[in-house]
């Protein structure tokens, strides 16, 4: 974790650690294939990029061109089969099992696709898991709970299931669960996937306001040109390799993002 200036904290398994001011992620020839022989898909070849710390940094590219694998590979979801991940300062290569395990509980949060949330508990109980896995307080995870469904607009929504929610609704208390245990650092792999052109747009300017207000980083896989212009930076991702880095427009509507995300996105 990270201490109140910033400077990364020895976790279990093996650690290093860096000034606060170092990227949030930096990455160095990073291979990784799977299978072997012949049939082996390389899915990455020699990929280095960095991410500051505060920083919305968007991976194009086309279906296969190793996007998850990267961000499974930043997130401590894999292990890759050359080159090193540092996050937050901490060599992920040195972690082994219980340090990956506790990367991703303290450190990361998630927003898949998929939205990946529990039928049968409540928008506050989703949101509310992440924080009984770290057994906090009582009164702290109802606390935690209220800020961050007000912060998504479902303040009005915590008492009912996924079920009941739209589809843009339920990405939002997905991305309000990856927050719980204010990570430093969001992976979202294709977060509109599933959504509608407007909706999509409604969750990415969510993403970039709760990068600024909760001053995370984030690292957001999409394939819609329409939403890559909200990032700070774009790298698109081709056969495994990143062959671009284009400045984004995203820093033209910064001034805007946090009232019209926050706020006026509670819609979808």
């Amino acid at each position: 974790m990270t201490d109140s200036t910033g400077t990364a904290a020895a976790t279990g398994g093996g650690t290093a650690t860096v000034p606060g001011d170092a990227p949030m992620v930096e990455v160095h020839d990073l291979h990784r294939s799977f299978g072997s022989g012949a049939a082996a898909v390389h899915a990455l070849r020699g990929v280095s990029l960095t991410v500051g710390r505060g920083e919305l940094v968007a991976l194009k590219g086309r279906s296969g061109s190793g996007k998850t694998t990267l961000l499974n590979l930043v997130g401590g979801l894999d292990r890759p089969d050359g080159g090193s991940v540092t996050v937050d300062g901490t060599a992920i290569g040195a972690l082994d099992e219980r340090g990956l395990l506790e990367l991703r509980r303290d450190r990361v949060g998630f927003v898949f696709q998929s939205f990946g949330l529990i039928p049968i508990l409540s928008a506050a109980e989703n949101v509310e898991v992440p924080l009984r896995l770290r057994r906090t307080e009582p009164k702290e995870r109802e606390e935690r709970v209220a800020l961050l469904l007000g912060l998504v607009g479902l303040a009005d929504h915590a008492q009912q299931r996924p079920g009941e929610l739209s589809g843009g609704q339920q990405q939002r208390v997905a991305i309000a669960r990856a927050l719980a245990n204010r990570p430093a650092l969001l992976i979202a792999d294709e977060p509109t996937g599933q959504l509608d052109a407007e909706t999509g747009l409604a969750v990415m300017e969510l993403l970039r306001a709760v990068v600024r207000s909760e001053g995370v980083t984030a690292l957001v896989a999409t394939h819609d040109a329409q939403l890559l212009g909200l990032a700070d930076r774009v790298l698109e991702l081709r056969d495994g390799r990143i062959v671009e880095s284009d400045a984004a427009a995203g820093a033209a509507a910064d001034g805007a993002s946090g009232e019209a995300a926050a706020g006026g996105a509670a819609t979808g």
